[in-house]
């Protein structure tokens, strides 16, 4: 007499215990991160930095210890990818950011000149991504000239000032106004280029102010310069795009597409002409850029 088996499904495998972190996956996530904060060296020519962004992509646990190690640093992780690397922008509080105060006295003595400043960088994400679209847009490159930011700041600063006059502000304005209320007075008296005897423009005109911010955004991977036209071309980077992205929603930069002058609501031309530009005492060859 035979004995009778009772057959039965095969118990399920156990769910697999994630293994510990190392020291070593500490020091590669730590890695990732520094590589991260190098904004102008391209994974694709980094072998090293390609891998650990690989390994953040398809290892979890990795790409939550590297995560990990960035919140650690005051940094914010904005995107991972071969086309951004690992794109980090600085919290308020962290050790890495940078103060546009500091900036500003790094640049000029005049106190006043950090509302310049701050003006010259908004400008210039505002015209190089005018329209949601642009933003949104991964493949999407925006190029601006430092003559252009500049004509289009003195644009807007027409627009204040008609605003300021029909509201009866012709003074200059309570310590609560908004920032750019305080700003384009100053902006408006400064000249556009000024010169020094062997000809280069003075760090302290506008062109000058907005060319020190193309330069710091250079440095900062955030444009690549093209050419020397219109006082300096530039195209953007996919990490510049990414940190406009996450400061488009700042009070300031709603204040500046407000005015009108890039309309970002219906796709159409991102300068709007001024009904009488005579006395705008635009730079020569300012180079705007038109988007149709």
């Amino acid at each position: 007499m035979s004995e009778h088996v009772e057959w039965s499904e095969p118990e399920a495998a156990a769910p697999a215990v994630s293994a510990a972190v190392t020291p070593a996956d500490a020091a590669d996530a730590a890695r990732l991160v520094a590589f991260g904060l190098q904004p102008k060296l391209q994974p694709a020519r980094d072998q090293e930095y390609a891998e650990l962004l690989r390994r953040y992509r398809e290892d979890s646990p990795f790409a939550r210890l590297a995560d990990a190690v960035a919140a650690g640093l005051g940094l914010v992780v904005l995107e991972v990818s071969p086309r951004a690397g690992m794109a980090v922008t600085a919290a308020e509080d962290s050790v890495f950011a940078v103060r546009m105060g500091d900036y500003a006295r790094r640049t000029a003595a005049d106190s006043g000149d950090r509302f310049l400043h701050g003006l010259a960088h908004l400008a210039v994400a505002a015209m190089a991504f005018p329209r949601p679209e642009d933003l949104a847009d991964d493949g999407y490159i925006g190029r601006v000239t430092v003559n252009g930011v500049d004509a289009f700041v003195r644009q807007a600063c027409r627009r204040l000032e008609e605003r300021a006059d029909e509201q009866g502000m012709n003074t200059d304005p309570a310590t609560d106004a908004p920032e750019l209320e305080a700003a384009w007075r100053i902006w408006v008296r400064r000249s556009a280029t000024g010169a020094t005897k062997d000809a280069r423009r003075l760090a302290g005109s506008t062109t000058g102010i907005v060319g020190k911010a193309a330069a710091f955004l250079t440095d900062s991977g955030f444009l690549q310069r093209t050419g020397d036209d219109n006082g300096g071309t530039y195209r953007t980077t996919a990490r510049y795009q990414l940190q406009v992205r996450d400061m488009a929603g700042s009070a300031a930069m709603a204040e500046l597409l407000e005015l009108g002058v890039v309309p970002v609501t219906d796709g159409t031309a991102s300068l709007m002409p001024a009904e009488d530009t005579e006395d705008l005492e635009l730079v020569a060859d300012a180079g705007l850029p038109f988007h149709s």
